[in-house]
């Protein structure tokens, strides 16, 4: 596991600032402990994929009006599933921390959600590639919670991907997944070529979040 530096101080609110030594010491004795605690996991599936009129977006596994999503699947004839996961560990430690340490427990939230974006990234730029080798192509991801994609879809996900069984990803009553640092979202596959970067930041609409990357 690997965790982009950048990453972890935007999420820390540092925005252009660049940090001082003893802070940019301290993120590395977190990544270093979240390292030995994390266990990555990942699962996907392909459905079928049909576009409705008024944005629905009939997904073989939910069902769903979502303008966002709508537009982000455009010229896709499949979908895949995909849920990703760094495991229980990573919450029991920072967990640990909320008790002990707080000002850790803050780095360790920014270091592991930095760590599951770049888990995330990497296999599906990797998934990106075995696809282009069959002339098909991916669309960025795209989670429930992004724009006017509802959260009320997380169950039909991860039940399509048998995700709690398989690798441990449960959901609470507000829909929010357990672990924590955990990722669902659903890639849109297409015969046409379009350059695509695979990050979410990019596909959300969300633009006034303090988190969002720059441009």
């Amino acid at each position: 596991m690997d965790a982009d530096r950048k990453e972890i101080f935007r999420y820390l609110g540092y925005g252009k600032a660049q940090p001082d030594e003893k802070m940019a010491d301290f993120v590395e004795d977190c990544i270093k402990e979240l390292e030995q605690a994390v266990s990555p996991k990942y699962l996907s599936r392909e459905y079928p994929l049909k576009l409705l009129r008024d944005y629905g977006v009939d997904g073989g596994c939910f069902s769903v009006k979502s303008k966002n999503l709508s537009r982000n699947l455009q010229d896709c004839e499949q979908i895949i599933v995909f849920a990703a996961t760094l495991g229980a560990g990573t919450d029991h430690v920072i967990q640990r921390y909320n008790k002990l340490q707080v000002s850790r427990a803050v780095v360790l939230q920014a270091v592991s959600a930095a760590m599951i974006e770049g888990y995330c990234n990497h296999i599906c730029s990797r998934m990106k590639q075995e696809y282009e080798e069959k002339n098909r192509y991916l669309r960025p991801r795209f989670s429930p919670g992004y724009g006017d994609f509802p959260l009320e879809c997380q169950p039909y996900l991860l039940d399509a991907l048998e995700a709690g069984k398989r690798i441990g990803i449960k959901l609470t009553d507000s829909y929010l997944m357990m672990p924590s640092k955990s990722v669902t979202a659903i890639i849109g596959v297409s015969q046409k070529p379009e350059f695509c970067q695979v990050e979410g930041c990019e596909t959300c609409v969300k633009i006034d979040c303090r988190y969002r990357r720059e441009p």
